[in-house]
C-alpha cells in the first residue's frame, strides 16, 4: 500500500513577483525599456548661434567621389533560419541524433542516472505495451507525467510488459507502480490498467498468444477490418475513447498493417509546423521516393517493406515530440546543418 503522507512542512512565504511599471514595455531584442526612455529626447537649450557662413548651393549639391559611402552593414540577428529539404529532414529524424530533439529533459536525465531503459519514445514495443501506453497517455494528465509513468510500468521492478504480467502483478502492486511514478490519478489509473489486462486476456488473446502481449484475436475477430477493430477495442475496454485509439494506431500500423498508412489529427499540425506531407498517402510516397538515401539502419522490422511502416511511425513520434517539447523550430535548424 502507498506510504502514509507526512504533514508538509511550512517553508517561508514566496516572494510576490515584481509589480509591472506602467508603461513598460518590450523593444524589439527583448530588452525592457520604460515608455519616457522610448519618446525622442527633446533638448530644452537653446541651439548655439553659428558664425560661419552656410556653404554655397554649389558645395552643398557637391557629391564627394573620393570616399563614397558604404552601405551600411546588415545584421544576421533576425534573420530567418535556413530550411532542409524535405529529404534533409526525413534524414534527420530517422537518425539516433534527432531523438534527444524529441524526449523531455528528465527522460533524457533518467536515461542517464538509470542505463538502457525501456521508454515510449525509442524503444519497440508490443500491441500490448502500445495499447497500454494510449490508455496512459489518453488520460487528463500531462505528457510529460505519461511518459514518465510508461518509464515507471515497463521497466523494473514491474516490468508490465503483457496483459498477463500486468494481470497477475496484483492490485496492489499496480497501485504502487503508480505511486512511484509520481504521477496524477494514480488510483483511478491504476485501476484501469488492471481492467484493462484483464478485458486482454479474455477477449483478444488467441491460442498462440497466452499471455496476451500480440492481442491477435482482435485482427482475427474483425478480419483485418480497422473500423471494426477501433469499435470492438472501444466497447470492450472501458475507458479508451477515440484518442487513445489514435494514439495506439499510429504506434501499431508497422505491425498492423491493415491501417497503414495512418496519421491521426494531432498529429497533423505537428507534420505542418516541419513542411511534411500532413496526408498518410503523400507521407508514404516520400518516404518511398526518398527510401534509398535514407538513414534506416536502425530501423526495426523484418523486411524493407515492414521497416518502410516503421519509418512513418518514427517521423510521426519524433515530429508530435518535437512539437511537444517546442523544439520543432531546433529540430528544423539541426537537419538544415546535417
Amino acid at each position: 500500500m502507498p506510504p502514509r503522507k507526512s504533514k508538509a512542512k511550512t517553508g517561508p512565504k514566496a516572494k510576490e513577483p515584481a509589480k509591472e511599471v506602467a508603461g513598460e514595455e518590450e523593444s524589439s531584442d527583448g530588452v525592457a525599456s520604460t515608455g519616457e526612455d522610448a519618446k525622442e529626447q527633446i533638448p530644452t537649450d537653446p541651439k548655439p548661434t553659428s558664425t560661419e557662413e552656410p556653404p554655397s548651393k554649389k558645395r552643398k549639391n557637391a557629391a564627394p567621389t573620393d570616399n563614397p559611402q558604404k552601405a551600411p552593414r546588415r545584421s544576421g540577428r533576425g534573420a530567418p533560419a535556413s530550411r532542409p529539404s524535405q529529404e534533409q529532414l526525413l534524414h534527420y529524424m530517422l537518425s539516433p541524433t534527432a531523438q534527444e530533439l524529441c524526449r523531455p529533459a528528465d527522460e533524457t536525465a533518467d536515461l542517464a542516472h538509470r542505463g538502457p531503459i525501456r521508454t515510449y519514445s525509442s524503444s519497440i514495443l508490443n500491441p500490448y505495451e502500445e495499447l497500454l501506453c494510449a490508455v496512459i497517455l489518453s488520460r487528463p494528465i500531462s505528457h510529460r507525467l505519461g511518459l514518465r509513468t510508461i518509464r515507471t510500468v515497463l521497466n523494473e521492478p514491474y516490468n508490465f510488459s503483457s496483459a498477463k504480467a500486468t494481470r497477475d502483478a496484483g492490485s496492489e502492486k499496480r497501485h504502487q507502480a503508480l505511486w512511484d511514478a509520481r504521477t496524477q490519478h494514480k488510483d483511478k489509473t491504476a485501476e484501469q490498467i488492471g481492467s484493462l489486462a484483464e478485458v486482454v486476456m479474455e477477449r483478444f488473446t488467441s491460442g498462440d498468444d497466452e499471455d496476451g502481449s500480440r492481442m491477435q484475436r482482435v485482427r482475427e475477430e474483425c478480419e483485418g477490418d480497422v473500423a471494426k477493430e477501433r469499435e470492438y477495442m472501444q466497447k470492450s475496454v472501458k475507458g479508451l475513447g477515440k484518442t487513445g485509439l489514435s494514439i495506439f494506431f499510429r504506434r501499431v500500423q508497422w505491425l498492423w498493417d491493415e491501417s497503414y498508412p495512418f496519421i491521426d489529427d494531432r498529429t497533423v499540425e505537428s507534420l505542418r509546423k516541419l513542411g511534411l506531407p500532413e496526408d498518410g498517402e503523400e507521407l508514404r510516397e516520400l518516404v518511398e521516393l526518398r527510401w534509398g538515401e535514407l538513414d534506416t539502419k536502425d530501423l526495426a522490422g523484418d523486411d524493407d517493406s515492414m521497416r518502410k511502416r516503421r519509418a512513418l511511425v518514427t517521423v510521426l513520434e519524433r515530429a508530435i515530440g518535437s512539437d511537444l517539447e517546442g523544439k520543432h523550430e531546433a529540430l528544423l535548424e539541426a537537419a538544415a546543418g546535417s
